[in-house]
């Protein structure tokens, strides 16, 4: 055992979730330290594929949603989601979806008009996460050790103690950190060693998943390109994602119920299936990228001062993009109430909130996803043998198919709810008021105020974005600047919270959902409180904010 290590807060992993976590915490000031298993800059899996608005909007306050912007896919290369009998055969339905250099521009289609300043974003994580890589290795307080696994763990009260193995030298030693975070994936070493388990549905289905080169695909493609190409036949129904839009694709074979392995079905004929190509074509295997669709909640997220996120914390089929999108949005709720109790303005109580926030949601989201997966699977079960027929009833087939992919998909990759929609209900440190959160789907949502909601978005006549000029910890948006808020902002400077006071008064892009003349966020954007006045006893508003209550309350006004 070698020297001992101090930090603030330790990360296991270093995927997009774990540098998602160091970003956001040492903008904030905090000291973080990275242990990560594999090598500086070692590419990563071909997994995620997709960047929701609402992950984006969070980039943006780290200062990276730029950067990512001009990677992945060729600035002009359509981000269309197609049906077709095969990927080089007939068009069933399309999706359309505007490439990333029209993303601001574009006002025609179902994934235009998103209420946000950052629209989603198509990249693969092998584009992905060598930019908040970087991005992470630049912030100052963050300490990356590649190469390092996390053997064990052990709390005293108020540290973990970790030991680390150095995966080059066969060396260990010993790091204290204030907080430890698992973001280690699905087999979390973290959440095994602090006594959480996973939950639900073991297997929803398996997807025979294959990352190929083949640069004369393209050239074989009929009409306009597609980000994502569906394949609908009674042979192999399966997904194809164009990875650099070029000549690198990844396929996923869709196994049926009665083909439990991965290798239950030729894996070569079936990419020829679904690429619609006969023996003669060329391609090659990059790497085989099998994987199970899942739908597993951990029964806890926090055992005193550890804490797992994302894939380690929950496991669902990665529909609507919602797999490394639900674990970002995990990191950019835990990093602000991590760094409040570090900064030494929040209670210990306050950290309550992660588990109370995050855990409901992750639950909705997975049975949301989990339902449109069994609605998948029965779809390609009920593929009509005629489908590919060269006369009336194939074509009236091929219309009534494409129909109904187009009905029930377009929500899942025009997702406004899942991307806005969700609130944060029984957390303690927000306070309800008499009106409940308006109900969202996949696709739809209603724009609210209602404590746990995120703040709708506007644009200030300036041209900022509401979500510019919100402070790191608590915003007051205050739209009638007659309110007297003096008293919460001495009870908050009392009680040393950061609280921004933003005068709204006159703005002409303001939602009608806007409905109090105060409205009080935090940082990540949600909705804590909201009145027309400051309540009679504000420093009870201050406590809640900082976590001292374990319980809603509702304030005297």
């Amino acid at each position: 055992m070698t020297n001992t290590l101090d930090t603030d807060v330790l990360i296991v992993g270093a995927g997009p979730v774990g540098l998602t976590l160091a970003m956001d915490l040492a903008q904030r000031g905090i000291k973080v330290t990275v242990a990560e298993i594999r090598r500086y800059a070692e590419p990563p899996n071909v997994k995620c594929n997709h960047v929701s608005a609402r992950t984006m909007e969070q980039f943006r306050r780290l200062g990276v949603a730029g950067k990512l912007r001009h990677a992945g896919l060729p600035e002009d290369y359509p981000n269309d989601v197609v049906f077709r009998t095969s990927m080089t055969g007939v068009e069933l339905t399309r999706i359309p979806i505007p490439c990333r250099r029209d993303r601001y521009t574009e006002t025609v289609g179902p994934d235009t008009g998103w209420p946000t300043p950052e629209p989603p974003h198509r990249i693969n994580q092998i584009y992905l996460e060598p930019i908040l890589l970087e991005h992470a290795a630049a912030q100052p307080g963050v300490t990356l050790l590649n190469r390092t696994q996390v053997l064990d763990i052990s709390q005293a009260s108020d540290r973990v103690e970790a030991t680390l193995l150095d995966l080059n030298t066969n060396s260990q030693r010993k790091l204290s950190a204030r907080y430890l975070v698992g973001c280690d994936g699905g087999s979390s070493g973290v959440r095994k060693q602090m006594g959480a388990k996973l939950e639900g549905t073991a297997v929803i289905q398996r997807v025979q998943s294959t990352f190929i080169r083949a640069p004369k695909l393209r050239a074989m493609l009929p009409g306009r390109p597609a980000w994502c190409y569906y394949s609908v036949n009674p042979r192999r129904c399966g997904t194809v994602f164009a990875i650099d839009g070029h000549d690198t694709w990844l396929v996923h074979n869709h196994l049926n119920a009665e083909e439990p392995e991965f290798d239950s079905v030729d894996r070569d004929q079936s990419i020829r299936d679904i690429l619609g190509v006969g023996p003669d074509f060329e391609y090659e295997v990059i790497s085989k990228e099998d994987w199970v669709g899942r739908r597993l909640v951990a029964n806890r997220f926090r055992n005193r001062n550890v804490f797992i996120a994302g894939d380690a914390a929950h496991l669902w089929v990665p529909y609507a993009g919602y797999g490394m999108n639900a674990g970002i949005a995990d990191a950019t709720n835990l990093a602000w109430l991590l760094a409040a109790r570090l900064q030494g303005w929040a209670t210990e109580g306050m950290l309550d909130a992660y588990e109370a926030e995050r855990q409901p949601i992750t639950e909705q989201v997975s049975y949301f996803v989990m339902d449109h997966a069994q609605k998948m699977i029965k779809a390609r079960r009920a593929v009509p043998p005629n489908i590919e027929a060269e006369d009336a009833a194939g074509a009236a087939a091929r219309a009534l198919i494409g129909q109904e992919a187009y009905d029930l998909n377009v929500q899942q990759f025009c997702c406004a709810g899942l991307n806005f929609g969700y609130f944060y209900s029984g957390s303690p440190i927000m306070v309800p008021d008499d009106e409940p959160p308006p109900g969202y789907t996949m696709g739809g949502f209603t724009p609210s105020t209602v404590p746990g909601c995120r703040a709708p978005h506007f644009c200030l006549d300036d041209g900022r974005s509401l979500y510019d000029v919100l402070g790191t910890g608590y915003t007051l948006l205050r739209f009638d600047g007659k309110v007297d808020v003096a008293p919460l902002v001495a009870a908050a400077k009392a009680a040393r919270l950061p609280l921004q006071v933003i005068d709204l008064q006159g703005q002409t892009a303001v939602p009608a959902a806007y409905q109090h003349k105060l409205v009080l966020c935090r940082s990540d954007q949600h909705v804590v409180w909201r009145g027309d006045q400051v309540p009679v006893k504000p420093e009870q508003l201050v406590d809640i904010l900082r976590g001292v209550h374990r319980q809603q309350l509702k304030l005297a006004a």
